[in-house]
C-alpha cells in the first residue's frame, strides 16, 4: 500500500493551494482528482477570466460571506487576498483590479491561474493522480489512516497520515462537483447542513417577452421582498433571460430568495430603473418630457426613458396605445409609468438547477470544524477546505478567497501535524 503524509481529494482551487502549501512545508503530498484534468471549475470562473479575489477589507468580507463569516478570521489572518495576489505574481501571473475591487489575471485567462497553481505544487514535490474517485475514507479509532480510491474500475487503498477534503459542492456538476464529499463525511458521523443552489439565476412566474431575453440593465437597484417586507437590496447590473432574471445583483439576492421560496413565503424582486432620481424628480422629468413632446407618439417618447426592448412591457402595463400623443397621457397614466420605473416587480418562482449555480450553500457545519486548523472535530487528521464547508459569499471574488484561505490553512495544518507527530 502506498503511503503519503497528506492526501488531498479534489484538485480545484482549495485543493491545489493546499497541495502547494503542504508540499512546501516538506510533506509527502498526493493530490487526487476524479476528472482527467485539474481545475475544471476554476477554468470557468469569472466567465473564463477567473475572478481571483476581491481587494475589500476583512471587515467587508465578513459582511459579504454567510452564514458564519467570523469562522474565517484565523484563515484570513494566515492567507488573505494580498497573499494570493503575491503568490500568483511570484508564479508569473500578473493581476489587474477592476470595478468593485474584483481582481483578475491581467491576461484575462483562467487557464494561466490553473497552470501556475499546478506548476507551483509540482515544484514543491506534490504528486498528482487523475481519473480516480475517493470511494471511502479509512479510519481507525476516530483517526484518518488513508483513503480507498476507485481507479480504472479497480478499488485500491492509499495510506495517509492526514486527509484534506476539497471535493467542492454540487454546483456545475459537469466539472466534477457532484457532492461526493457530503457522503464521505456523513459516513463518518458529520452532519450536513441542507445544501441548495446559491448565486443562481431566478425563475419568475411572469412570462418574459421574447424581446427582453438577454436585455442587460446597468445601474439598477434590485430589492428583494418577502411577504411584502423589504429584506435586502443590491445595486448594479442584471439581465433578463427566457425564464426570468440573472446577472450580478440577482445572483447576490438569490441566496436569500432560494431559502425564502423553500419556506413557502411570497418572494418578489423589484427593479428601480432610475435609482439616481427620487420619485418627485422623476415625476418632474416625465411631466417635462410629455409637455415638450406633446405631438409625438408615446412609443417614441418612451425611447427617451427606456431601452427599446422594455417599451412594449411598459405600454402593455400602462394600457397606453403606442400611437397615443404625449399630450393625451393622463396624470394617472403618468403616475403608473413612474411607479413601474421605480418598482418594476416580478414574482419569484424558484431557482434554476444546481448545474447553473455558481456555488453551493450548506455543507459541513462550521461548528464541526476547528477554525484554527480546518481539522474535523470528530475525526483526527481529517481536514476540510473550500465549498464543502457551510460558507458562501457574494459575487465578486469572495468565494474563491474562501477556497484559497481555507485550502492554505488546511494544507499548512496537515503538514505541521505530520511534523509534530514525527517529533513526538
Amino acid at each position: 500500500m502506498e503511503k503519503y503524509d497528506v492526501i488531498i481529494a479534489g484538485a480545484g482551487a482549495s485543493g491545489l493551494i493546499a497541495a502547494s502549501r503542504a508540499a512546501e512545508l516538506g510533506a509527502g503530498v498526493l493530490l487526487l482528482e476524479k476528472m482527467e484534468r485539474p481545475g475544471r471549475k476554476l477554468l470557468i470562473t469569472g466567465k473564463g477570466r477567473c475572478n481571483i479575489t476581491n481587494s475589500a477589507s476583512q471587515a467587508e468580507y465578513f459582511k459579504r460571506i454567510h452564514p458564519q463569516s467570523r469562522f474565517l478570521k484565523h484563515a484570513f489572518s494566515r492567507f488573505f487576498s494580498e497573499d494570493i495576489i503575491k503568490f500568483l505574481n511570484d508564479c508569473g501571473v500578473e493581476t489587474t483590479e477592476e470595478r468593485g475591487g474584483r481582481v483578475f489575471p491581467s491576461g484575462n485567462q483562467s487557464a494561466e491561474v490553473v497552470k501556475a497553481l499546478i506548476e507551483k505544487a509540482k515544484s514543491h514535490g506534490a504528486n498528482f493522480l487523475f481519473g480516480c474517485r475517493v470511494n471511502r475514507l479509512l479510519t481507525e479509532n476516530n483517526r484518518i489512516t488513508g483513503v480507498e480510491i476507485l481507479k480504472n474500475e479497480q478499488l485500491q487503498q492509499v495510506a495517509g497520515k492526514s486527509v484534506i477534503l476539497c471535493t467542492g459542492g454540487k454546483s456545475y456538476p459537469a466539472t466534477g462537483s457532484e457532492g461526493d464529499g457530503y457522503q464521505l463525511t456523513e459516513a463518518l458521523g458529520h452532519a450536513i447542513t441542507e445544501i441548495r443552489p446559491a448565486l443562481v439565476p431566478l425563475v419568475i412566474k411572469e412570462k418574459i417577452d421574447q424581446r427582453l431575453h438577454n436585455l442587460t440593465l446597468k445601474n439598477v437597484n434590485a430589492v428583494l421582498w418577502v411577504n411584502g417586507k423589504k429584506q435586502t437590496e443590491q445595486f448594479g447590473e442584471m439581465f433578463f433571460t427566457s425564464y426570468g432574471l440573472s446577472g450580478p445583483v440577482i445572483l447576490t439576492l438569490s441566496q436569500y430568495a432560494v431559502d425564502e421560496v423553500k419556506k413557502g413565503n411570497e418572494v418578489k424582486v423589484s427593479l428601480d430603473l432610475k435609482p439616481a432620481l427620487d420619485e418627485k424628480k422623476l415625476d418632474n422629468r416625465l411631466l417635462r418630457d410629455l409637455n415638450e413632446n406633446g405631438k409625438k407618439q408615446m412609443v417614441n417618447v418612451f425611447k427617451k426613458w427606456l431601452p427599446s426592448d422594455l417599451i412594449p412591457l411598459f405600454l402593455r402595463e400602462t394600457g397606453i396605445e403606442p400611437s397615443r400623443e404625449a399630450s393625451q397621457v393622463t396624470n394617472k397614466e403618468r403616475r403608473k409609468i413612474k411607479m413601474l420605473m421605480k418598482s418594476l416587480t416580478f414574482a419569484v418562482k424558484g431557482p434554476r438547477p444546481f448545474k447553473e449555480a455558481i456555488i453551493t450553500a450548506g455543507g459541513i457545519p462550521t461548528t464541526e470544524i476547528d477554525s484554527k486548523t480546518m481539522e474535523s472535530k470528530l475525526i483526527r487528521n481529517l481536514y476540510f477546505a473550500g465549498e464543502l464547508i457551510d460558507l458562501h459569499g457574494d459575487t465578486g471574488g469572495f468565494n474563491l478567497q474562501i477556497a484559497w484561505s481555507t485550502g492554505w490553512l488546511a494544507g499548512e495544518s496537515a503538514a505541521n501535524s505530520v511534523k509534530n507527530e514525527e517529533i513526538a
